[in-house]
């Protein structure tokens, strides 16, 4: 056998590892963090006409992520950038440090964790597309052990042949816009459930995919909103304890997406934060980036028009003064019609009219003899009063 000298050997060693790193022969090389530009990075608001495009393709390459166009200047975007109000989301430089926008797959950068969108039962048909061919049969293997996974929440494995250390399973919810808040809402406990799994777990960086599928329906550019304020919002309490946070993208359109939308939550500088004060949505979410609901609440509604009951205004509310027994009995400062409905009232008897009537009876029936007490049937002269109409009769 014919045996190579060292130098051949040492030559086609060295021919493999640039053809590794250039990503020749279907290898992709790992991408560092140092290799991703930062948000706050001054060099990211390049115009898109100085970044380095491919011959002849009309999509943008990889490398296009070196320069991003600022989403804010444009037709009718400084006019009245007075800013209106507080800013919800003020400039803050140490959170902006940790933004990161990258196009490319999240499994092919070197993070401590990146997100996998996936399905409830974890099946590699349903997650992201060329995660599990990178990592190889052992994530899948892995996933068969976690029992699923419920939509909103996360699970995380090992990444096995991935740059990364781990991966984090989570699943998206589908969209319909008879639950559009519902799915808001589960869609940004996705993005905070793979936070605090990766928090919990002593990791410092993730990279992230769009969680929202194409297969679910979810509308790419709402979807967007609540990715990325829901970032914001949990780097707000937990910017300590994460180190990067980077958004991956796919397609050109995404691309788009996140450029214009990331300067709303996070603003650069005070240019950017008083038009981003305009642009920003009414609805921002709350205190964690989820949608507020306001609570129902329980009304009397006005009966019908036509209703042969007074629709006068109601009285305004008056004190009602208390004694050591409940209730004064002053009319003057206890207002007891300003309470009674009309309505109600006209079912119950006057008082004084039926006492009347029961002293007449009484007085009759003892001008002669009372025979009908004699066979068993008691006093005729009706039923007692009940507390309320004493009440009322002697007040």
């Amino acid at each position: 056998m014919q045996q190579r000298s060292p130098t051949a050997a040492s030559a086609s060693a060295s021919a493999s590892s640039v053809a590794a790193a250039a990503g020749v022969g279907g290898v992709e090389p790992a991408v560092t963090l140092d290799q991703v530009p930062r948000w706050s990075d001054a060099d990211q608001r390049l115009s898109p006409s100085s970044s380095p495009t491919a011959a002849g393709s009309d999509e943008t390459p990889a490398s296009s992520f070196l320069s991003f166009a600022d989403p804010l200047i444009g037709d009718g975007a400084a006019a009245g950038a007075g800013g209106r109000g507080a800013s919800r989301f003020p400039v803050d430089h140490e959170i902006n440090s940790k933004i990161c926008l990258w196009r490319g797959h999240p499994w092919n950068l070197e993070v401590d964790a990146v997100v996998n969108s996936t399905n409830e039962n974890l099946d590699e048909a349903h997650s992201s597309p060329g995660l599990h061919a990178a990592a190889g049969p052992g994530l899948a293997e892995e996933c068969t052990t976690l029992g699923g996974c419920r939509t909103g929440m996360a699970k995380m494995t090992n990444a096995y042949d991935l740059p990364a250390r781990k991966v984090i399973h989570t699943v998206g919810p589908k969209y319909a816009v008879k639950y559009h808040t519902a799915a808001e809402n589960a869609l940004s406990h996705c993005y905070r459930s793979c936070l605090e799994l990766l928090i919990e777990n002593g990791l410092e960086s993730i990279a992230m995919g769009c969680i929202y599928t194409e297969a679910k329906n979810y509308p790419r550019e709402p979807a967007a909103h609540v990715a990325i304020r829901t970032v914001r919002r949990f780097l707000e309490k937990q910017k300590g304890k994460i180190t990067a946070v980077v958004f991956c993208t796919t397609t050109s359109s995404d691309t788009e997406i996140y450029k214009r939308l990331l300067p709303l939550y996070f603003p650069r500088d005070k240019k950017e934060e008083e038009i981003a004060s305009l642009k920003l949505p009414a609805d921002v979410g709350d205190e964690n980036g989820e949608t507020i609901i306001d609570e129902r609440k329980i009304r009397i509604k006005p009966l019908p028009a036509g209703s042969a009951i007074n629709k006068s205004a109601a009285p305004a509310p008056v004190d009602i003064p208390l004694s050591d027994s409940g209730l004064t009995r002053s009319r003057n400062s206890f207002k007891l019609d300003s309470y009674l409905d009309p309505a109600f009232m006209s079912l119950i008897k006057d008082p004084d009219l039926r006492r009347k009537e029961q002293l007449e009876k009484s007085v009759q029936a003892n001008k002669g003899f009372n025979w009908a007490k004699l066979v068993g049937f008691g006093d005729l002269g009706g039923p007692p009063l009940s507390a309320a109409e004493d009440y009322s009769l002697h007040s």
